[in-house]
Order: C-alpha cells, then structure tokens, then sequence
C-alpha cells in the first residue's frame, strides 16, 4: 500500500509538471478507447433509451394487448445433454408464467445421466409437450434443429436447461415482435444465478451486469446488437425454417444472429426479460468457456461471413458496421492493448511503474462510475450493487489481463490452427462435416 501511495503521489507531481496534452499521451487507451467508449457513449445511449421508452409508453402497452389478443403458440425448446439437474427448476418457473400459450420441447442429446426418466416424468405429469431422445450424441445445433422440426409455435424461445426465467420474462421476450414488425429475433437478459458460488462467479456476475447487459442494451440501440445467447432468445419460427435452422458451433449463436440480420430483419435486446443461469465456478472452467466463445469470432465474423464487408447487391450498413464494431473492440483493441504495453516499455521506461498503479486506479474508478450510475438505467437488478464494491479492484485484472490473455490464445490457435473444430463440445464427427463443408 505504500508503495502505491508513493507512486500516486509521484503521478500528481508529475501531471503538474507535464500539463495535460502529456497526460493524454501516456493514458491515451484508456481516454480514448476504454471511457470514451465505454463509459460516454455508452452513458449518452442510456439517456436516449430512457427517454424513448417515456416516450413509448403506450406502444409497449399496446403492443401487449396485441400478443394477448392473438395469443400466438410460443415453442419453447431446450436442448441439452446430462441436464437432468436442472430440468425440473426449468419446468417449474416455466409454470409461473404470466404468458401461458406454450409448448414445452426438450430434446435429450445422448445423455448418460438420469435426463431421460427425468423428463419421461414430467410428460406423464402433464409438464413436458414433448420429449425426444436422440441415443447418440449430435450437438446443441443438432438438437435445436430436432426441436424445430416437430415445434408448432409461431416463434421459438431457445432456452438452455439450467436458466430460469422471470414470471414475465416469455412475455416480455416477445412483446418485440408486436411492437415492430421487422423484429425477427430478440435476445433476453441474462443474469448470474450463482454469483455468490465462488470469485469466479461474482467476477463474472459483475461483468454480466456491466459489460454484457449494459453493453447489449446499448448495441441493440445503436442497431448493432450482434448475438442472441442461447441461453434465452426468441426467434420468428418462419425465419429460422428459412435459414435452415442453426448450424453447427461453437459460436451457433452469433452465427445464427447474423443469418437473420443477413435476411434484413432487425435484431433487438429485450433487457426486461430475465433469464438467470449458473456460470462456471472456477477459473479452469471458464477459461475453456471463454476459448469456446472467442474462436467463435474468428470462425464465423472473418471466415463464414466475410461476404458482410462485400459491397453487393445484399450488402448492409448496419451489419457491416455491427461487425466492424465486434472485430475492432474484440480483435482490433486486444491488438492494440499489447501495442500500448510496447509504447509504453520504449517512451516512458522511467516511470512505467507509475504508469501501471495509474492505469489501475483509473479503471478501477471507471469500473466504480459505471456501477453506480449505469444501475439508475436498470429496470431488473440481480443483486444489491453494493456486493460487487470490494471487487472492483479485481475487476481490472479480470477485464484488463484474464480475459485478454485468453481472447489472444483463442484468436491464435483458431487463426492459424482452426482449433474450434476440435472442440469437444460437439461431437468428433459433426465437427468434422462442418470443417469439410466449411460451416
């Protein structure tokens, strides 16, 4: 602590001797990048859907009278293997909801667990519509896809087996749809249901309160809103047949995002439908998660959809900016944090140790900010924000190191070794298929 003291006193008498246009030069990421981003534009948006949904009051209202007045089938799906865990606390919040024309459809995806008796269980008890078993293991798109075949829903809800969602949380997932017709698929809000398991999980409870929540209300404001989670999104049935359902992942549910957004349907985040689920607990755990979800990008953003950045006769604005925004602030400013670091290492190599407690204590007052002021914009809390305080610290070798470091492994080994279809994730011979057919 003293040493850190020192180096904050040093800081103060430095920026008094060097003036500000110096200082902007030594925190140049962070000013420009990392608040401008992330904390202005991000804060402005907030302002800007506040006072839309004042203004659209009644558009919601009547949008909710339409959806009950026609009282559409939803298809509810869930594929998944060894959930048997978690299928019973599924079909029970299910039960509670405010919106009840629905079918339930779960698919068994080879599993070796106790799921099939499980879910034999419930449909005899009337809390399954239906249940299929497939005895050998095909993957989550596979499973999605037998889902859909046999749903008869105007709109699919595609639900992972350990969420649980919120009384109104189907209700308020497909009110979208009725408020514009152009919807064609909208993404829920997903929070951490186990955030005090361990620091792997209030870490990650932190970063889908800040980071994925606020980051998704306001991509979707922007009209650059880019994956629907597979944990709880829904989708136009007639647009999902026509794209032929989900193809193989990881990473199926960007993929499936930017077909509908291919087809020129509007992409939204409904941040008042609330989906809790359980995250990894530990470290191990979440680093192959995160692997899985960053070679995602460069499997389906540079290679199977690169025609977005194509001027064509089908070429989009807004899904070439939706992706430029992913690759620039996902790929582009990993590349540059390490330009940073070697910036700093050859021009200021007599004060990098000051440079290094600064940058700390700026993200950790950022990260402060953000908690405090963007919670005002938030109409569903998870959790008291006075938790995550004492983490706020931690957050900035989360963010700032941990997942970085991880983003630049994934990029790596998928760039140059492809290694997302040797994922273990989805079966040996699926993977295969997609890399011969190049999916």
């Amino acid at each position: 602590m003293d040493f850190i003291a020192a180096e904050i006193d040093y800081f103060f008498s430095y920026i008094s001797e060097v003036g500000t246009g110096k200082l902007i030069r030594i925190f140049w990421f962070f000013v420009i990048f990392e608040f401008a981003r992330l904390f202005v534009i991000d804060f402005l948006a907030l302002i800007f859907i506040y006072v839309k949904r004042k203004l659209t009051k009644k558009k919601r209202k009547e949008a909710r009278r339409l959806l009950f007045l026609y009282n559409p089938l939803i298809s509810i799906i869930v594929p998944g293997k060894n959930e048997g865990k978690n299928i019973y606390k599924l079909v029970s919040s299910l039960k509670e909801q405010t919106y009840r024309n629905f079918e339930l459809i779960i698919v068994d995806d080879g599993s070796d667990d106790n799921t099939e008796q499980i879910c034999k269980s419930l449909k005899r008890n009337g809390m399954i519509d239906v249940f299929i078993r497939n005895e050998v293991r095909g993957g989550k798109a596979s499973g999605a896809n037998t889902a859909l075949r046999v749903a008869k829903g105007d709109y699919i809800v595609h639900l992972d087996a350990d969420s649980s969602l919120d009384r109104d949380a189907i209700e308020q997932i497909i009110l979208p749809f009725y408020e514009d017709d152009r919807v064609g698929a909208v993404g829920g809000n997903i929070m951490v249901r186990n955030y005090n398991d361990s620091l792997a999980t209030i870490l990650q409870s932190f970063e889908y309160n800040d980071a994925i929540g606020i980051g998704r209300m306001v991509a979707s404001y922007l009209g650059v809103y880019r994956i629907i989670s597979g944990a709880f999104g829904a989708f136009r049935t007639d647009v999902l047949q026509k794209v032929h359902g989900w193809d193989i992942g990881p990473g199926l549910d960007g993929d499936i995002t930017v077909k509908f957004r291919k087809l020129g349907y509007k992409i939204v985040f409904e941040d008042r439908a609330v989906c809790q689920t359980s995250v990894p607990n530990n470290f191990k755990k979440l680093t192959k998660q995160r692997l899985r979800w960053d070679k995602s990008l460069i499997r389906f953003r540079l290679r199977k959809h690169k025609d977005v950045f194509i001027p064509n006769e089908n070429f989009s604005i807004l899904n070439f900016l939706s992706f430029l925004e992913n690759i620039f602030f996902t790929i582009g400013l990993n590349l540059k944090w390490y330009f940073y670091i070697i910036d700093m290492l050859v021009n200021f190599p007599g004060i990098v140790g000051m440079i290094i407690v600064m940058n700390f204590f700026l993200y950790s007052c950022s990260n402060a900010l953000k908690l405090m002021v963007f919670n005002f914009f938030r109409e569903r809390r998870n959790s008291p924000i006075y938790i995550y305080f004492p983490f706020i610290p931690l957050m900035v070798i989360y963010h700032g190191y941990y997942l970085r470091i991880v983003r630049s492994i994934a990029y790596l080994k998928e760039l140059f070794f492809k290694s997302s279809y040797k994922d273990a994730w989805n079966p040996e011979k699926t993977s295969s298929k997609a890399k011969q057919i190049g999916i």
